[in-house]
């Protein structure tokens, strides 16, 4: 029987492509570099900032140093954009995300997150409208940890209080996560409901993967489990 749901957030909880994009492209524009050298330190520091070695300031203010174009000013205005549009993901929610998870909570569901994401990132989640729903948050910069790796996962449901075979795991599918989930012992579910062709998201509809096209779809993946286990 199911007793958790365990959801990724970038993509599956919210979306970025509803938000103006600030990433590396409009960053270096911002930074006044080419995005080529821009990404030299950029790219090579990702798996420090998801975590939690180095913070999206130190790599920001190492960058416009190296390259010689530091000014305090530069540096102010990258963060507060940076921080800006990540706040303004959650402005542009699903209309059923909400709805969803109050359902789960009135089904006495447990609620997990676990998501790779940077220092920037980190304190937005924890400030915003959808962090009171959860139950237990595993955040890589935090944890020291990132998906795929089977100790976050692992460590989530400990903290649950649930076994892997009485979890969802929903997500969009990056980072290897649904196979993750699928070899642990989850069941995966790809949440399509942010996935838009032509745009330049990183996950893409996957074979071999339950997906689910609307967020309601999982209370109903959480219904039918019940009826199936009086049967």
């Amino acid at each position: 029987m199911i007793k958790a749901v365990i959801f990724d957030m970038f993509e599956t909880l919210i979306t970025h492509f509803d938000s103006p994009l600030y990433f590396g492209r409009q960053i270096a524009e911002d930074a006044g570099l080419c995005e080529a050298v821009f990404r030299e330190i950029w790219d090579a520091t990702e798996d420090e900032r998801t975590v939690g070695r180095m913070s999206f300031e130190e790599v920001i203010e190492k960058i416009l140093k190296v390259n010689g174009c530091y000014t305090e000013e530069k540096m102010n205005t990258i963060i507060s954009k940076r921080i800006a549009v990540k706040k303004d993901c959650f402005n542009h929610l699903h209309s059923e995300i909400i709805p969803m998870l109050a359902q789960l909570k009135a089904r006495g569901i447990k609620i997990g997150l676990i998501s790779n994401c940077f220092s920037e990132e980190t304190a937005v989640i924890r400030e915003s409208v959808l962090f009171p729903y959860f139950d237990e948050v595993c955040l890589s910069y935090e944890q020291g940890m990132a998906k795929p790796d089977t100790r976050i996962f692992l460590r989530c449901m400990e903290h649950l209080k649930v076994n892997a075979d009485e979890c969802l795991y929903v997500g969009d599918g990056g980072s290897l996560e649904l196979e993750t989930a699928k070899k642990l012992g989850m069941k995966p579910l790809q949440a399509a409901w942010y996935l838009k062709q032509g745009t330049t998201q990183p996950a893409k509809r996957k074979e071999g993967f339950v997906q689910l096209e609307t967020p309601m779809e999982v209370v109903g993946v959480i219904d039918k489990d019940r009826i199936d286990s009086r049967l």
